[in-house]
């Protein structure tokens, strides 16, 4: 049985295909994360022609201001988020003011499927469990900057109840930034013992 506390190992997700997904909490700076990060960031090259600049701290995704998750697939990793809270005064971009963030928003970092498990709802259930988290941590809203190269990925936000937001952060006043968010429903406190609502 799964928590809406503490993120316990083994909780899953079936997929489309009906594969199950495992999802993990690993710190940041773990090298599976970090792998993953950086399957990001060359996405980020393939799409726009350079990486992320916004500026992450690894201390950012530790428990319970943030999160960042793992999912596997028959012991493959196939995806990953994060999850971050965004305190007033706060900077995304780690030198520029986030300003538009009202005090309690969490944001959304890192959203990546590999290739091979693509189209499957893999990043559904990481979305899904970050929002989980957030809300458990408090948090009544999330946030998120995408980009128009990302199609798939902002017809996804769409789905899952996602609506602009103004843009903050060092893509602030890019052109092709976008800028999501979404209210979180209050999900139960950790420690409260509720069942997760998207586990399996």
């Amino acid at each position: 049985m799964c928590t809406s506390g503490e993120w316990r190992p083994g909780e899953r997700g079936v997929l489309r295909d009906g594969r199950l997904a495992t999802l993990r909490a690993l710190p940041y700076d773990d090298p599976l994360a970090q792998y993953l990060v950086e399957a990001v960031q060359q996405e980020y090259v393939l799409r726009y022609g350079g990486r992320d600049a916004a500026v992450v701290d690894p201390a950012e995704f530790v428990p319970p201001g943030g999160a960042f998750l793992v999912a596997e697939v028959d012991g493959v990793p196939a995806g990953c988020g994060a999850w971050r809270a965004m305190p007033s005064g706060a900077t995304s971009s780690g030198n520029l003011p986030s300003g538009n963030l009202p005090s309690g928003d969490a944001e959304i970092k890192r959203v990546y499927v590999e290739p091979a498990f693509r189209r499957q709802g893999v990043a559904r259930l990481v979305v899904a469990a970050l929002e989980e988290r957030a809300a458990a941590a408090g948090h009544a809203r999330v946030v998120l900057n995408s980009g128009r190269e990302q199609p798939e990925a902002l017809t996804l936000y769409a789905e899952l109840g996602y609506r602009p937001v103004p843009g903050y952060g060092v893509y602030a006043c890019a052109p092709d930034a976008v800028f999501l968010g979404k209210p979180l429903t209050p999900g139960p406190r950790a420690g409260d013992g509720e069942e997760s609502s998207w586990a399996s």
